[in-house]
């Protein structure tokens, strides 16, 4: 062996390249050879090299839920830390099925996750998954024609639904229903008050609770409204034929901060944004209410007689925010500081997964490879996922290292991670960190490790160049000093 990989290979295991199930010679062999990623990000249509294909012939199809929650921070759920509240019904779903420890977010905040969640791509491969996020009206949005995570079920022969947060682009252009789904029950926007269900403030403000295209007006907390929604169509799937895939996307806990007791709130706010409210009391009963909510849905499943072949997703659409707890990370959503991007992540299938806690690092990009792998569905050829099936991994296969790329507009950020190692840059600052070691990101190994940060720059270089590029006319949202008051700008921006 050269000298060069003797030295490179004392470098990882100094670094703790030690990913659960992985040689350290199969991380060498990652960190030299070009990424997965790379090749996928330049369209090329080939398989992932840890894809081991679909599961059609395993039996009857499963069923899917996919359940998104909208900021949860990383340790917002008892099962990864959170100790001010209980969360009992998704504690549960963890235990009775996979808890990521290492998964992330496609972006650090939401409509441009969204984006990747139903292409299974990056966001940045089309001009509405460059806004951060997508507001109002307009053009942008998810193309009709573009291949989704439910057009691609659809065609594998499930009954599709979308209840809940859409958020990828206003009618007339762009609907749920041009995108794959067969039913749609929820909000189009970004946001809307838990219990007038409008997307602004005040007696003109436009409602937006839809069923289909047409607009309707319920009663109650939004968060209980979308329960039961969902509780009357999986008991209404039942007793048909067809496999149902159901994303279920709460708008909760995102702002405004308003508990299911606090309809006076909804009357007295002067704005969705909500900056003069909340507190962490607050902030409990809403994920409460969350987590209130999934377990009314899951109990629905297993009354039904669905529970066994029914795979459950849980995540986040970003990191949270405000009141969130993001421990043992910092950062928080807008940023691509782990706290931004890190999210919890739970998946549970009776009859094939058993329980763990699992290391692999994923990302919301390969949720639509996997699921369709599960289906024995099968991706467009011409739309290959940037994302990877991890449902080996799921079933007993080794973890092994990925390459994760993105960037954010506002404050010019760049974040790599391959391996354990993450290249971050906000603004003129560079960083790199162990981030298996050193999950706060304050060791600074850039001077340290000279080629390394090399290394990992030309690699977000090699990602970035394959992407539309960020224009002037792309809106990008930041946490700011006027509102956040730990985001305060230094006198002194150097030692």
């Amino acid at each position: 062996m050269s000298r060069k990989k003797s030295s490179r290979r004392t470098f990882l295991k100094k670094a703790g390249y030690a990913v659960a199930g992985v040689a350290a010679e199969s991380i060498l062999a990652s960190t030299l050879a070009p990424s997965i990623a790379s090749a996928q990000a330049q369209g090329q249509p080939q398989p992932a090299a840890h894809d081991h294909g679909s599961h059609a012939g395993h039996g009857a199809a499963p069923n899917i839920l996919f359940i998104l929650a909208d900021d949860l921070g990383y340790a917002d759920l008892s099962v990864y830390g959170q100790t001010d509240f209980k969360t009992p019904n998704l504690d549960r779903l963890a235990a009775e099925g996979a808890r990521f420890t290492q998964a992330y977010s496609n972006s650090a905040v939401c409509s441009a996750t969204r984006f990747a969640l139903i292409t299974g791509r990056y966001q940045y491969r089309l001009r509405g998954g460059l806004e951060e996020p997508l507001t109002g009206g307009g053009e942008l949005g998810l193309p009709p024609e573009h291949p989704t995570l439910p057009s691609l079920l659809k065609q594998a022969g499930y009954d599709t639904a979308l209840i809940g947060k859409w958020h990828l682009g206003q009618p007339p252009k762009h609907s749920p229903l041009k995108s794959g789904y067969d039913y749609f029950f929820g909000n189009r926007g970004g946001a809307v008050d838990y219990f007038t269900h409008k997307s602004g403030i005040g007696d003109n403000a436009a409602g937006d609770l839809w069923q289909g295209d047409v607009p309707i007006e319920r009663l109650g907390y939004y968060t209980h409204i979308l329960a039961d929604e969902a509780v009357r169509h999986v008991r209404g799937r039942a007793a048909q034929p067809r496999p149902f895939f159901l994303s279920l996307h709460f708008t909760a806990p995102h702002w405004p901060w308003e508990g299911p007791n606090d309809e006076h709130v909804a009357r007295e706010i002067r704005s969705l944004f909500h900056q003069d409210g909340g507190s962490l009391k607050k902030y409990a009963e809403i994920v409460t209410a969350l987590d209130e909510a999934v377990g009314r849905v899951l109990q629905a499943l297993e009354e039904s007689g669905l529970k066994d072949n029914t795979i459950v997703v849980f995540s986040s659409d970003n990191g949270g925010e405000r009141f969130s707890k993001t421990w043992p990370f910092i950062g928080q959503k807008t940023e691509l500081l782990e706290g931004g991007i890190r999210v919890p992540a739970l998946f549970r299938w009776p009859t094939r997964v058993k329980p763990q806690v699992l290391e692999q690092v994923a990302i919301t990009a390969d949720w639509l490879p996997t699921l369709l792998a599960a289906a024995g569905g099968t991706p467009h050829p011409d739309y290959p996922p940037d994302g990877e099936n991890i449902l080996p991994v799921l079933e007993g296969r080794p973890a092994y290292p990925r390459t994760l790329f993105w960037r954010y507009k506002t404050q010019s950020q760049r974040a790599l991670r391959d391996g354990n190692l993450k290249y971050l840059k906000i603004n003129d600052n560079e960083f790199l960190f162990d981030v298996a070691a050193d999950s706060r990101e304050r060791a600074n190994l850039k001077e340290k490790h000279p080629t390394e940060l090399a290394r990992l720059k030309s690699l977000w270089e090699e990602h970035n160049a394959r992407f539309l590029p960020i224009t002037a006319d792309v809106r990008s949202a930041g946490a700011s000093p006027d509102v956040s008051a730990d985001r305060y700008v230094p006198e002194r921006t150097r030692r």
